[in-house]
């Protein structure tokens, strides 16, 4: 009966869509065209049913591209009973002690960067996000001795190149009116730059701080696969990866990308909430 009622209401709603959208289904593939709610909420509900049915589809089979859905589900609870929760404790806890780390040092370079002095530093360590890890793990592996500073080194390192080069591009488009604005206040010049760049500026470097989060998120698998005894999700899926266990590796890829999105959301609802004056 339940069931049914679910079908029931479905099929209504689309229908309600489907007429609504019936005669502006062309605006669909125009360029900066605008589009309601309900055709918005239509346009992702046909990319999910295409996304899963691709899944169902590849999944078929003796041979298949994917696991299928229950052997997903299935790694999903094998997973949970195993202490998941815990490994995504531990996992978040990396990735915030080297995003606030990272927070701090970025922008104490950025800030300084106005002082001719001091602003070679701040490009030169823009330009040394080409370095590969492996280098890097290196000279860190010779003045670390504990594996979890390690971690938090590697991704410290690597967030902060990227942070920088993102902070000195918001740097660099802040308009010369606001600039000649606070002068002609009678600002000191390290008044414009606290009002201007520091103050004037903060909602950009938590959306920059949201942007670049997702290098460190993303790189988790490979930097807890230094200290294995120490948990967390990139452990998980290396020890599925390694028994060929298809349905719990995609299983964590979801839930990697689920909390990722998580993430993601808490900042931009904490920016827009923060600084209501901010327009992006």
């Amino acid at each position: 009966m339940i069931l049914l009622l679910v079908k029931h209401k479905t099929e209504e709603w689309l229908s309600v869509c489907l007429n609504k959208s019936k005669m502006n289904i062309k605006k669909w593939f125009r360029p900066f065209e605008t589009v309601n709610s309900n055709q918005r909420l239509l346009i992702a509900g046909i990319w999910v049913f295409i996304i899963v049915g691709f899944w169902i589809v590849s999944s078929l089979g003796t041979k298949h591209m994917f696991p299928t859905p229950s052997q997903v589900w299935e790694g999903f609870l094998s997973l949970y009973n195993e202490g998941l929760v815990v490994h995504i404790v531990s996992s978040l806890a990396l990735c915030l002690q080297a995003a606030g780390l990272s927070i701090i040092v970025s922008l104490i370079l950025v800030y300084i960067s106005p002082l001719p002095a001091l602003k070679p530093v701040a490009y030169a360590l823009s330009r040394i996000r080409y370095l590969p890890l492996t280098g890097i793990t290196f000279y860190l592996a010779i003045l670390v001795s504990n594996a979890r500073t390690m971690q938090i080194g590697v991704l410290f390192i690597f967030m902060s190149l990227y942070f920088i080069t993102s902070l000195l591009s918001v740097l660099k488009d802040i308009p010369a009116e606001e600039i000649d604005h606070a002068r002609s206040l009678k600002c000191s010049r390290w008044e414009v730059l606290w009002e201007v760049v520091i103050k004037g500026r903060l909602d950009y470097a938590l959306e920059v701080l949201r942007q670049n989060l997702a290098i460190i998120w993303m790189m988790l698998v490979t930097v807890e696969s230094i200290l294995v005894a120490a948990g967390g999700l990139g452990v998980l899926i290396k020890n599925s990866d390694k028994f060929m266990n298809h349905g719990r590796i995609v299983a964590l890829q979801l839930v990697i990308l689920l909390v990722g999105l998580s993430l993601d959301w808490l900042l931009n609802v904490g920016r827009k909430t923060i600084f209501r004056y901010s327009k992006f």
